[in-house]
C-alpha cells in the first residue's frame, strides 16, 4: 500500500507516549497540546510533577504535594483528548493503586505484601487489579502500566523489592496474571515488566544499566517463567527493562530496551509473544545520555522491537530518524499494535471513560480481607499469656518507632491491653536515652516498628540510634516486635532473633494495624507466609 510522506509521519507519531505531569504549568500543558495536535502522538504517560519523575528525583527538587491533583489530572486528560484528532491512549504507573502518583486516592498494598497471601487467596489479588482498574477508568486513564512479573532474588535490589511478587517464580506469575485478569475485567489494559526479568540485580536502572549474568537457560528457567505464563494468558503488553544481558548479545552490555536479540530474537520469535512491546522510560539514564544526536535513542529503541517509545523527550527527530530508517512494513507492524490496543480499550467506541467514582469504602474492605490474610508469624514463643501476666504486674510497656502512641495497632490493643506507652517520632523531636531510661523497669514490651522508606536506601531511613535501642532490649527484655513496612529490614536488626514473639505487618495501613492488633488479642493464627527468605539475626 502506498503511502504519502506526511501519512507515513502521521502513524509514526502513534509511538510516542511522552511523558506528561498532573502538577504542571500552562506554559509545559501548552507545549503538550502542540505535540499532540502537529505530530499525532500515540499517547500519554502521567506522573505526578516533574520533581516525581523517573530520574527527576535525584536532582532533590522537593515533591510539592496538591490536594486536587485528582481533579486536575482528570480536566487535563479532557483537555489533551480534544486536542487529538487520534484519540489518545492515556497510561500511568499505578503498580499499588492511583494513590502511586496522586494523594488523596485510593490505595491497594504492595506486591511483596500481597505475595504474602496464600496462593489459595490468590482471588484478593484478581479484586486488586479490578478495583485498580475501575479507579483508573473513574479518571479516564486506560492503561496500566502494571504489574512487575520481576522474581526479587536479590535483597540487594535498590529498586524492586517491594514492588514484586517476591521470589518465587509460580507465585510471582500467579499473582501477576490473576492481576491482569482483574484489570481486563474493567476493560484496562495491563503491562508486565521489566523483560527479561530487573529482580536479580543491585542497581538502580534510573541511575545506571544493571548486567544481568545469567545464561539464556538460566533466565528461560527462572526470569522469564512469568514472563512466559503472561504470555500464554494473552498479557497486553510487555515493558522491555534497561538491563544488560550479555549471554543474549554476544558478550556486549546493551540495554535490553535496544537489543534485537532481546526483543525479536528472544521475546517474539522465541517465546512467540505478537502483543504490544514498550520501552521502559526513555529519559533514564542507563540509556538517556548514550546518543548525543537527538531522535537517534527513540530511533534505536524502535529498532530493537520497541512499538511504544514511554517517555520520548525528543518527539520531532525520533519521527524524522524513524521515517528515515525504519521500513514501511516495520511502521504497520507496529502501527496495528497500537491500534488493537486502542480499539480493546474502547478508544474508538462511545465508553464513556471518565466514568464512576473512587469507592474507598470498597478499597477499605478489600484491604481488611488481604491485612487478614497477608499478617506473617514468624516468631511465636507463646507471646500472649506471658503479656497478660507481664500486665497484671505492672511490668508491660509498649513502644511506638516513627508514629506516636495514638496509632490504630496501640489503640486496638487497649481495647484489652492498656499498659504504659512509649514512641519515638524523629531524632529532633524524641530522646533516645530518657527512653531506655523509661523502658528499664518493664519485663515485656510490645514494639510496633513503623518502618520510614519502603526502599532499601540508607537503612529504609531508620536510625542506626534505633537499632542500637532494639538490639538492647532484645537482648534485655521480653519484646514482641511488630513491623509494618518492608520485610527486607528484618536482617538489619541486630538480636532479632531473641524476640519473644516476631509479626510482619507489612503496610502501616490502619486496616492492617487494626487486624494485628485483633489477631493478637484473639490468638487468631497467621495465614500470611513470607515471600521472600530472610535471615534475621
Amino acid at each position: 500500500m502506498k503511502m504519502t510522506a506526511e501519512a507515513l509521519r502521521h502513524r509514526i507519531g502513534q509511538f510516542f507516549f511522552p511523558a506528561v505531569f498532573i502538577n504542571d504549568t500552562e506554559e509545559n500543558i501548552q507545549e503538550t497540546e502542540r505535540l499532540i495536535k502537529e505530530y499525532n502522538i500515540g499517547g500519554l504517560t502521567f506522573f505526578h510533577s516533574r520533581a516525581s519523575a523517573a530520574t527527576n528525583y535525584e536532582s532533590k527538587k522537593k515533591v510539592v504535594f496538591n490536594d486536587d491533583s485528582y481533579e486536575k489530572i482528570k480536566a487535563l486528560i479532557v483537555r489533551y483528548q480534544k486536542a487529538a484528532s487520534t484519540p489518545l491512549l492515556i497510561s500511568i504507573d499505578a503498580e499499588w493503586g492511583l494513590a502511586m502518583r496522586i494523594e488523596k486516592t485510593p490505595q491497594y498494598p504492595y506486591a511483596i505484601t500481597l505475595g504474602a497471601l496464600p496462593s489459595a487467596k490468590a482471588d484478593l489479588v484478581y479484586e486488586v487489579g479490578k478495583q485498580i482498574g475501575l479507579d483508573l477508568k473513574a479518571a479516564g486513564i486506560h492503561y496500566n502500566l502494571s504489574p512487575l512479573a520481576d522474581i526479587n532474588n536479590n535483597p540487594d535490589n535498590p529498586v524492586i523489592g517491594y514492588r514484586s511478587f517476591g521470589e518465587n517464580k509460580e507465585k510471582v506469575a500467579q499473582f501477576a496474571v490473576e492481576y491482569l485478569k482483574g484489570m481486563s475485567e474493567v476493560g484496562i489494559l495491563g503491562c508486565l515488566k521489566h523483560f527479561p526479568g530487573h529482580g536479580n540485580t543491585n542497581v538502580d536502572s534510573h541511575l545506571g544499566l544493571p548486567v544481568l549474568k545469567e545464561t539464556p537457560e538460566e533466565l528461560l528457567e527462572n526470569e522469564l517463567y512469568p514472563f512466559i505464563k503472561g504470555i500464554e494468558n494473552n498479557v497486553d503488553s510487555i515493558m522491555i527493562g534497561h538491563l544488560a544481558v550479555p549471554s543474549l548479545n554476544d558478550g556486549k552490555d546493551t540495554s535490553a530496551t535496544l537489543s534485537k536479540a532481546v526483543i525479536q530474537d528472544l521475546l517474539r520469535d522465541k517465546l512467540g509473544y505478537d502483543g504490544l512491546v514498550i520501552s521502559d522510560a526513555l529519559n533514564m539514564h542507563s540509556v538517556s545520555k548514550l546518543y548525543e544526536t537527538k531522535g537517534q535513542l527513540e530511533w534505536e529503541a524502535f529498532n530493537a522491537g520497541n512499538d511504544i517509545l514511554c517517555f520520548a523527550e525528543n518527539v520531532p527527530e525520533g519521527i524524522e530518524a524513524i521515517f528515515k530508517n525504519a521500513s514501511p512494513d516495520r511502521i504497520f507492524e507496529s502501527y496495528e499494535r497500537i491500534r488493537k490496543a486502542k480499539e480493546k480499550a474502547g478508544l474508538f467506541s462511545d465508553e464513556n471513560f471518565a466514568s464512576g467514582e473512587l469507592n474507598f469504602k470498597k478499597t477499605s474492605q478489600l484491604n481488611l480481607e488481604i491485612a487478614q490474610n497477608a499478617i506473617t508469624e514468624i516468631i511465636d514463643n507463646g507471646i500472649l499469656d506471658l503479656v497478660f501476666e507481664a500486665q497484671k504486674n505492672n511490668k508491660l510497656a509498649k513502644l511506638s518507632l516513627y508514629k506516636n502512641t495514638e496509632n490504630t495497632f496501640f489503640k486496638t490493643l487497649n481495647s484489652k491491653l492498656h499498659s504504659p506507652e512509649f514512641a519515638f517520632e524523629s531524632l529532633e523531636s524524641s530522646n533516645i536515652s530518657s527512653l531506655k531510661n523509661e523502658l528499664e523497669n518493664f519485663e515485656t514490651i510490645i514494639i510496633s516498628l513503623f518502618v520510614p522508606k519502603a526502599k532499601p536506601l540508607n537503612n529504609f531511613e531508620v536510625d542506626n540510634e534505633i537499632f542500637e535501642l532494639l538490639s538492647g532490649l532484645l537482648q534485655t527484655k521480653k519484646c514482641i516486635v511488630y513491623v509494618f513496612g518492608n520485610p527486607y529490614v528484618l536482617p538489619l536488626i541486630p538480636n532479632l532473633k531473641k524476640a519473644a514473639g516476631l509479626i510482619q505487618g507489612y503496610q502501616d495501613f490502619e486496616e492492617f494495624q487494626k487486624t494485628a492488633g485483633i489477631q493478637f488479642l484473639e490468638k487468631n493464627s497467621f495465614n500470611g507466609n513470607l515471600p521472600v527468605n530472610i535471615e534475621i539475626q
